[in-house]
């Protein structure tokens, strides 16, 4: 799995959520996970999850880190699971500074008592599945109360390549598991 943190500063407004942004973004082709930085400015116009858009609830960050993933397999159901290990496995990195040690995953989000870090969904494409996932860097100006990054002292690309690279190894490992299985009769 292709991994890459893009160095400019990208508003994220939802239209990125879909086949083939990273390639696009970089000539990458393949399953991939991207990272970069900037604001979160999603109107209900380009949001997917239908709950969200019923409360018309938009996303709104001064800054955040956000993850790109694609997956070339159509099975949402599958995608929403890698979704959750991403969740984990950010909440375990988060976790290893002293300052984070109180988050919690609540479904598919993380929370400090009651402010929310992240946002994230993963939704399905004609030709894979994707996910978005957004953790606040700052936490001022949100429409929700919420913590950031920085509230923590964690550095956004460290711990964004450290999640990158474990989310890339954890997908290898599930390759390498399907394929030294016998069937069984």
């Amino acid at each position: 799995m292709k991994q890459i943190f893009l160095t400019d500063v990208i508003c994220y407004d939802g239209t990125q959520l879909r086949s083939h942004w990273i390639f696009n973004q970089t000539g990458m082709t393949g399953d991939a996970i991207s990272a970069f930085t900037g604001p979160a400015d999603v109107s209900t116009d380009h949001m997917v999850d239908l709950v969200d858009v019923k409360n018309n609830a938009p996303i709104f960050s001064t800054s955040m880190l956000h993850f790109l993933i694609e997956h070339f397999d159509t099975d949402l159901e599958k995608m929403i699971l890698r979704q959750r290990l991403l969740i984990t496995i950010t909440l375990e990195e988060l976790h290893r500074h002293n300052s984070g040690k109180n988050v919690a995953r609540k479904g598919n989000d993380l929370f400090d008592g009651d402010r929310k870090l992240s946002v994230c969904i993963a939704a399905p494409t004609p030709v894979s599945c994707c996910i978005h996932f957004g953790i606040n860097i700052l936490s001022e100006g949100t429409p929700v109360p919420t913590k950031g990054l920085t509230d923590f002292g964690i550095d956004p690309k460290g711990f964004s390549v450290n999640i990158m690279q474990r989310y890339a190894r954890e997908m290898e490992e599930v390759q390498h598991s399907r394929c030294k299985v016998r069937a069984v009769r």
